[in-house]
């Protein structure tokens, strides 16, 4: 199940009525107790610069507090909607919402306390909030590439606005289990910004990824035919585990 798209702000009443939301939500949040981050269009705005005016908000919480949250903003006359229990839920005034997300869905970024350790801290809509680290971003953006959203420009643009300052070993143990997806934002990287692919993208990690690439001819045959495309796409690759009798693969890879 995928998320609906927030609608998009169109004029100089929605905006100014948008970020009285965002205030009123980010003071409630805190007012709840709970420690969270923002993610999505905010987090990328802190990181790029880039500004995209939505009306929803992106909050990350460890699985043990939306439901705090939520009973929290009920109270106070908001409609709370479980939006699917293992990875997210929602809180809504109006045409204006907020995501409560705890994991993605394909279940494999699981919010913990390491995130809120490493979120820089900073300041929207005049309230003092956490964003979601830069490496934790790219991290979930990874996974999504399905035909109706491609992540790879945003994670694009955190690399070339704010590489130089990822912790780019932590971002390799994050997606070390799938480490060929990190090599192929890299590569892509590589192609869109060519002039500043050296100064950017540490030499080791990438000749790490290769190194492990070429040693994927060194291994014997696999005894299961495994599509790991499911974890990228659960609709479009469909096909190759229902009908093609490929294995549907999640975290264990090779």
């Amino acid at each position: 199940m995928s998320r609906e798209q927030p609608k998009p702000i169109e004029t100089e009443e929605e905006k100014q009525e948008a970020h009285a939301f965002y205030r009123e939500a980010l003071n409630l949040l805190h007012e709840s107790g709970v420690e969270f981050m923002l993610g999505g269009a905010f987090a990328m705005f802190h990181y790029t610069g880039l500004y995209r005016d939505t009306k929803d908000l992106d909050v990350f919480l460890k699985p043990s507090d939306y439901p705090k949250v939520m009973k929290f903003f009920a109270e106070r006359g908001y409609e709370t909607v479980m939006y699917d229990v293992r990875w997210l839920a929602k809180i809504y005034k109006g045409e204006y919402f907020i995501d409560l997300i705890f994991d993605t869905v394909n279940n494999i970024c699981r919010v913990d306390d390491s995130w809120l350790q490493h979120a820089p801290e900073g300041e929207f809509c005049g309230v003092n909030v956490k964003f979601l680290p830069a490496e934790e971003l790219i991290w979930c953006k990874s996974y999504v590439m399905n035909r109706e959203r491609f992540d790879g420009a945003d994670i694009n643009h955190v690399i070339l606005k704010y590489g130089k300052n990822l912790d780019w070993k932590r971002l390799l143990q994050r997606l070390d289990p799938h480490w060929h997806l990190l090599l192929a934002h890299i590569i892509l990287f590589q192609f869109v910004y060519p002039t500043d692919f050296h100064d950017i993208i540490p030499k080791w990690l990438f000749d790490e990824l290769v190194s492990r690439a070429n040693d994927q001819y060194e291994l014997p045959s696999q005894v299961e035919r495994v599509c790991r495309g499911p974890i990228i796409d659960n609709t479009q690759y469909s096909v190759d585990v229902k009908q093609w009798d490929y294995k549907s693969s999640t975290i264990k890879t090779v």
